[in-house]
């Protein structure tokens, strides 16, 4: 399919070579295609908070050498913003509908953050699909999580919008921007991200608090859950973990890569997207895990 590329950011650094949408239950997906070259590379999904585009670092650098594939999550992007339907499971439906669409039979998964569960989902469910698994600051139910996580309500009106209070379905729709602008910096909690959060904020934008609103009262895979999953996962593993991760912090990665018997790499002082704020170093950590497969 010819690739469209209105609306488009002039700075990208690499288009794609095909582009499509796969309609699944009544919901459109937008996927593209960069480079070739096997194994084919899957980059997964995240948060609906923001699209595609977080990948900008590892798309062009990979599409050298491989098959590059990437899709909008459902709640931003190109892809439909549904009034529901944000379960674990129907991302990683939706992951599979993609790789039919596109041909693909088999791919390398790499996951941030939220993406980590359907990452879970299609190497224990679907493992003829999977050749491997890179997760990056996993958004998970296991280990030690931060502290913040149980200090204010998500679901009732607060008195104070002071720091993690801003997580609040309430805050979102009196300020989304301003939540935007305090979760990225949370996120990015490096010196010197101001690009970064920028971006993010940017395409957290592109969305609405309804729509996250709408994710968060999904039904979660809990902790058991994942664990059952983690322990029929039979492809090579590799966790990459920033020490300084502000978000699930550094027991979330820990966890999951003992639960897979995967391999477990702490990147010193960085925070919870290091692909974004740190890309040679994440890049390479990827290839040599997918040279490894070979």
């Amino acid at each position: 399919m010819a690739v469209e590329l209105i609306g488009r950011e002039q700075t990208q650094a690499r288009y794609p070579d095909e582009s499509g949408e796969v309609v699944r239950d009544g919901v459109r997906i937008h996927w593209e295609v960069y480079g070739s070259g096997e194994p084919t590379i899957f980059l997964l999904p995240t948060w609906s908070i923001i699209h595609s585009r977080h990948w900008k670092g590892q798309i062009p650098y990979f599409a050298r050498h491989h098959r590059v594939l990437t899709f909008d999550g459902r709640g931003n992007g190109r892809s439909d913003r549904p009034a529901g339907g944000y379960e674990e499971r129907e991302f990683a439906a939706d992951a599979l509908a993609v790789m039919d669409a596109t041909g693909t039979e088999r791919a390398v998964l790499v996951s941030l953050s939220q993406g980590a569960q359907r990452a879970l989902l299609l190497a224990a469910d679907s493992p003829e699909r999977v050749d491997g698994s890179v997760f990056i600051c996993p958004a998970v139910a296991l280990g030690d999580g931060l502290p913040w996580r149980g200090t204010y309500s998500w679901d009732d009106e607060l008195d104070t919008d002071e720091g993690w209070a801003k997580y609040n379905r309430w805050y979102w729709l009196r300020d989304y921007r301003g939540f935007l602008e305090f979760f990225f910096s949370q996120m990015f909690n490096e010196r010197h991200s101001t690009k970064p959060i920028e971006d993010c904020v940017g395409w957290g934008l592109e969305t609405t608090p309804e729509v996250l609103i709408a994710t968060h009262g999904r039904d979660p895979l809990d902790a058991e859950a994942q664990r059952e999953l983690c322990g029929r996962v039979r492809s090579p593993v590799l966790v990459i973990q920033g020490t300084n991760d502000a978000i699930t912090g550094l027991g979330r990665g820990t966890a999951l890569a003992e639960a897979t018997g995967g391999e477990l790499v702490l990147l010193e002082g960085s925070g919870h997207g290091p692909h974004a704020r740190d890309p040679v170093a994440v890049n390479l950590l990827l290839r040599e895990f997918v040279r490894k497969l070979a």
